[in-house]
């Protein structure tokens, strides 16, 4: 089990990811743009880099909701493998069972 405070910093920047994104797209639109001034370019730069880091898409992580596991994350169910094995034998997740042939 996954300590309280990583699952809830994870939480946290999240939250932070959906604040700053559209200020984040405007952004990445302008530098993206061949048609913007080298100077404007440089001013969303600036304004790019002014913004938090943990508000980047990238530094967010997925985590198993019950465990908090960031690895073998299956992203359909939001657990990990070994969480989600566990749920479908017991029959908690509706349509998946056990293959046999």
């Amino acid at each position: 089990m996954t300590k309280k405070s990583l699952i809830v910093k994870e939480h946290q920047k999240k939250i932070l990811c959906q604040k700053y994104a559209d200020q984040r797209n405007k952004l990445r639109h302008i530098l993206n743009d061949a048609k913007v001034s080298s100077q404007d370019k440089l001013k969303a730069q600036f304004e790019m880099q002014k913004l938090p880091i943990k508000s980047s898409p990238t530094r967010a992580h997925n985590r198993c909701q019950i465990t908090g596991r960031p690895k073998a994350f299956l992203r359909r169910f939001g657990l990990s493998r070994l969480e989600f094995r566990e749920q479908a034998l017991k029959g908690y997740i509706p349509g998946i069972k056990k293959a046999s042939w």
